[in-house]
């Protein structure tokens, strides 16, 4: 079990890591990186909103906003008002944040599908479920 906190470390550092440097690359505080990584993964069908971000991030109205100020303004993301309510904004990553996000974690892509082809479906589909039942525990833990 060692090998695997070991491992898991390793990997959380790294991608702590490239987030840092694409913060840093880009003028971004690291939580607007980790606000843009909870935009791309909102619910499947639900729109990131900024509760959300307040939520998954644990912030307050006023530091989600500000951050949403910040990635706003460097074109990363854009406030949409809901059409059915308009109290309800949705956030949507803009086409330059896209870009410049796919520009710059492409190597990472690349890499993990280098990773994965390296295992055949069955030992992917068991790796999958042990990381989806590793994130049920990590947010057990703050429920």
């Amino acid at each position: 079990m060692r090998v695997f906190a070991v491992l898991l470390r390793r990997v959380n550092s790294e991608f702590n890591r490239i987030a840092h440097d694409f913060a840093q690359a880009n003028g971004l505080h690291p939580t607007d990186v980790q606000a843009l990584i909870a935009i791309l993964d909102a619910p499947d069908g639900q729109p990131a909103t900024p509760g959300l971000l307040r939520e998954r991030l644990r912030l307050t109205s006023g530091a989600v906003t500000a951050c949403l100020d910040r990635l706003e303004r460097a074109g990363h993301v854009r406030r949409v008002r809901d059409a059915g309510d308009r109290r309800v904004v949705h956030l949507r990553y803009a086409g330059r944040g896209r870009d410049v996000a796919r520009e710059y974690f492409c190597p990472l892509a690349r890499g993990t599908e280098a990773a994965l082809r390296r295992f055949d479906p069955a030992d992917r589909d068991a790796a999958a479920r042990f990381l989806a039942a590793l994130n049920e525990e990590l947010d057990a833990r703050h429920a």
